[in-house]
């Protein structure tokens, strides 16, 4: 059977918690070390010695070496062995070999060598040379005899 024994503490300040005597009823292992009395805790920090920088020495320190690599100047690319050729001002095509003749006024045609005959006034024909006999009245026939 597991059981557990509360055991009464004195509330001493003077004293530590764990006491020096082991409990009658239970065998404590040993209290540790950090618990037992100690004196008062006094710092002791070891003496501080002032270290001077060491004399500098009599050669000159190494002149200052540039540790990425140096830059090269990279020219621009010469320009291609066959440059394109100039500009060549073409200038209009001249005009046709054979211009269009110049424009001629053309006078109006000379009137026509034999003029027209002038208008010649025809008077009216004569009258007939034969009248119409005069109308002659013819009286009916006389009645037949039967």
């Amino acid at each position: 059977a597991f059981c557990i024994i509360a055991s009464s503490v004195a509330a001493d300040d003077d004293k530590p918690y764990y006491q020096g005597t082991p409990n009658n009823y239970y065998p404590h292992p040993t209290p540790p070390s950090h618990y037992e009395q100690q004196p008062p805790y006094y710092f002791k920090s070891p003496p501080y010695y002032y270290k001077s920088p060491p004399p500098q020495s009599s050669s000159p320190p190494p002149p200052y070496v540039a540790k990425f690599p140096p830059y090269y100047y990279k020219s621009p690319p010469p320009p291609s062995p066959s440059p394109r050729p100039p500009y060549i001002y073409k200038s209009p095509p001249p005009p046709s070999p054979s211009p269009p003749p110049p424009y001629v006024y053309k006078s109006p045609p000379p009137p026509s060598p034999s003029p027209p005959p002038p208008y010649i006034y025809k008077s009216p024909p004569p009258p007939s040379p034969s009248p119409p006999p005069p109308y002659v009245y013819k009286s009916p026939p006389p009645p037949s005899p039967s």
